[in-house]
């Protein structure tokens, strides 16, 4: 049991650490910073890639187009080569519900080198350049937000002086598995990049969501948005890290009134969501692989081993260090259970979430290797920079 307390023990001192030295990760109180709205309100062009997306369009779009910005706007969806009909519904979707001006255009297949989402971007901040637009709003095709979204972003990126003003999106939490997986998801995100550390000026840590990201446009041409970030399968994070790179002041926080209309029903739909990119978050690097695997065992799943295992055969040392270690992971995602509006009792069930995302990151790996890589939209990328198959 020597070997089992000790373990113990090193679990506990990480989790003492997370929950002091990690720029409070935990807490989920880190909204959009203050703001005041400016005299004269800039031009702003919105851009949307969308591959597929009929499914979650008609509630997304109208969202957009239903924008109260009192400058000038407006949206330019790029069509990635859907075979769904995408395009054509946002056209009947811009008809139906007006509001912003809506242009639909396609960039063709993605040269070799670019994702299909990074490409489509491209082209959505090349026809938006025409317009000369002092900010760019780069969002997904199943993003919803509510009428004054624009109008905070920019006032927020105005105020404090932001380059790239990012908000994560609330997702969508109603299947039982989307309950145990999905606020896991961000609590993880969070802790691997601290909200508060982002916005240091000349900080290391960078991060975007890519679902809402308000982007000056001067400071995208100065960072090569998007070429810089051509073969990211993590795309928004790329992104933060080349914006700040180039001298950016970055922002990101959670979301209030900006949500994910995407379904994630099935454990396999949210399995398929975290392993496409989990193996591209390590560089393909089996080292790391091996230390992440290694540092999830330590950190989640020890604690309630050694708890059970110190029970077992009467060690008060293994009990202790593993329930204190669990209490207190335990006690660090109730803000996040509470943001998503969950049940405290799912809190305890960490550990079990913790395992899950283990599996999913070996399965990553694996896939990777099996040459079949980041697997979205009927396109594989096995390795950044090079696309192996299009189906």
């Amino acid at each position: 049991m020597d070997a089992v307390v000790w373990t113990a023990v090193g679990s506990l001192t990480v989790w003492l650490w997370l929950l002091l030295g990690q720029g409070f990760f935990w807490r989920t109180d880190l909204r959009l910073p203050p703001r005041r709205e400016p005299a004269d309100w800039p031009s702003v062009c919105v851009v949307v890639p969308a591959r597929d997306e009929a499914g979650v369009l008609p509630a997304s779009l109208p969202t957009l187009l239903a924008q109260d910005y009192p400058g000038r706007a407006e949206v330019f969806l790029v069509d990635d080569g859907s075979s769904d009909g995408t395009g054509e519904l946002a056209r009947e979707l811009a008809r139906a519900h007006g509001g912003l001006p809506l242009t639909v255009d396609s960039p063709g297949e993605p040269p070799a080198g670019w994702t299909g989402k990074l490409w489509a971007v491209r082209h959505g901040i090349a026809l938006a350049r025409t317009r000369e637009p002092v900010y760019l709003l780069l969002t997904d095709a199943d993003i919803a937000h509510a009428p004054d979204s624009l109008r905070t972003l920019v006032a927020a990126a105005h105020t404090g002086g932001f380059d790239l003003v990012s908000q994560m999106a609330r997702l969508r939490v109603e299947s039982v598995w989307e309950r145990l997986v999905v606020p896991a998801f961000v609590y993880f995100f969070a802790q691997l990049y601290p909200f508060r550390w982002i916005a240091v000026r000349g900080g290391r840590t960078a991060a975007a969501a890519g679902g809402c990201v308000l982007l000056r446009a001067d400071a995208a041409e100065r960072a090569r948005i998007p070429d810089a970030v051509r073969h990211a399968v993590i795309d928004d994070v790329a992104l933060a890290r080349a914006v700040k790179r180039a001298g950016g002041h970055i922002w990101l926080g959670l979301a209030e009134r900006v949500d994910s209309v995407r379904p994630y029903p099935r454990l396999r739909d949210l399995w398929r969501m975290v392993a496409r990119s989990a193996y591209a978050q390590l560089r393909h690097n089996p080292l790391l692989l091996l230390g992440t695997v290694l540092g999830l065992a330590l950190v989640y799943l020890v604690p309630p081993l050694a708890l059970v295992a110190g029970l077992v055969v009467g060690s008060a040392g293994a009990a202790a260090a593993g329930g204190l270690a669990w209490l207190l992971m335990t006690v660090t995602y109730l803000p996040m259970l509470r943001y998503y509006r969950q049940p405290r009792w799912l809190a305890p069930l960490l550990p079990v979430t913790a395992f899950l995302y283990l599996l999913m990151t070996v399965d990553s790996a694996v896939q990777h290797y099996r040459g079949r890589g980041a697997a979205w939209k009927g396109r594989t990328y096995a390795h950044p920079g090079t696309v192996l198959d299009e189906r």
